[in-house]
């Protein structure tokens, strides 16, 4: 039997690693898991745990206000490590590249416990976009003995790293797992859908959605005010209602309420659970987003994207035709924007356009790799 700890800190990876954990709890007799959370978006992240029914075994809570990047990797070394010397798994199994990727690696690293990386092979080429995830991969690759990538542009990039390709395989992204099971618990699930309605009852059926979220680090600042300057644009129009789930993070939410704030069709909500956003998602004409997971996820649902960054990790999407970058740039966002809304042909070409991520099976390839 492989013990395997799966260890996550963030909704994305949450929703990401749950099919995973579900998948691999389907075989008790080849697989002793424990589920590892160091918390690092503890509110957020239980949300999507309570919704897909994963408890955690390790609870390591690290996060509090204004921490450095470098006290939430120490605590979260720290905190490893002693479940380490009470519990000593044959794997760790971690997704994509944040602060708790790196550090949950490079953990196992030091106790000689091999890595599996879900999301392997992502790459932009900037270490500094986005900051500081790009940096996390390429560490994260270096301390893993085995990568699952999503995509054949993934696998690429660890070859021309100098990834041995017997240590690379192409599973598919679990985050279409995760949709795909959320929709099935959501369509089922009468009750909640009644009180979802309910929840977003304030949307017109009349005016197109367009759902916007955004967070990263690298458009703090200057690159905040232009994204919140070219929704008040859009705003303007009589024919979309706009909705703002506004993170925690107190460099996001000030810039956006100070522009925001008193915009005609533009409603700022809190933070959503999982299911209350696939709910707009699936609601939306389009979406504006700086996130890496809602570019994979968008595109099974036939929405277009509108990604503000200057670079993306995952550039099969963009080729595909179901993502356009404009940069946190407030010409080109309504330009773009503006263009999706008016051009019945562009839009389509965009929302009809095949998903590069998979068909849902990559926890099944997973485990079977790892079987």
């Amino acid at each position: 039997m492989k013990k395997v700890m799966i260890v996550f800190g963030t909704r994305p990876e949450g929703i990401k690693m749950a099919p995973v954990i579900k998948e691999l709890k389907r075989f008790p007799e080849k697989f002793e898991v424990k589920v590892c959370s160091t918390g690092q978006h503890r509110e957020m992240l239980d949300q999507v745990l309570d919704f897909f029914g994963i408890v955690c075994d390790y609870n390591l809570d690290v996060m509090s206000p204004n921490q450095s990047l470098s006290d939430v990797t120490c605590k979260i070394l720290k905190g490893i490590d002693e479940i380490f010397t009470v519990w000593h798994p044959d794997m760790v199994l971690v997704q994509g590249d944040t602060t708790t990727v790196m550090a949950a690696s490079l953990a196992a690293f030091y106790h000689k416990i091999e890595v599996g990386h879900v999301e392997a092979g992502l790459r932009t080429g900037n270490i500094y976009s986005p900051w500081p995830e790009e940096m996390n991969r390429l560490l994260t690759t270096r301390l893993s003995m085995i990568h699952f990538a999503p995509t054949a542009g993934a696998r690429d990039n660890l070859l021309r790293e100098g990834i041995e390709e017997t240590a690379i395989h192409i599973t598919g992204n679990t985050v279409i797992d995760a949709l795909f099971d959320a929709e099935k618990i959501l369509d089922a699930d009468l009750k909640q859908t009644a009180s979802l309605k309910k929840k977003f009852s304030f949307l017109s059926d009349d005016k197109r959605l367009i759902l916007v979220t955004g967070h990263r680090r690298e458009n703090f600042g200057d690159g905040f005010q232009q994204i919140c300057h070219a929704i008040a644009k859009i705003a303007v129009r009589e024919d979309v209602q706009i909705v703002y789930p506004v993170h925690m993070n107190p460099n996001v939410r000030m810039p956006i309420h100070d522009i925001l704030g008193q915009c005609a069709n533009v409603n700022l909500i809190e933070p959503q659970d999982y299911p209350s956003f696939l709910y707009l998602m699936r609601k939306s004409y389009l979406i504006l987003t700086d996130s890496g997971g809602v570019q994979e996820e968008a595109p099974s649902l036939g929405k277009p994207v509108v990604l503000m960054r200057d670079t993306t990790e995952r550039p099969e999407a963009v080729k595909a035709g179901t993502v356009i970058l404009t940069g946190a740039d407030c010409a080109k966002i309504v330009s773009v924007v503006t263009c999706l809304l008016d051009d019945k042909s562009f839009y389509e070409k965009m929302a009809k356009a095949n998903n590069p991520y998979g068909d849902g099976k990559a926890s099944w390839r997973i485990r079977q790799i790892l079987s």
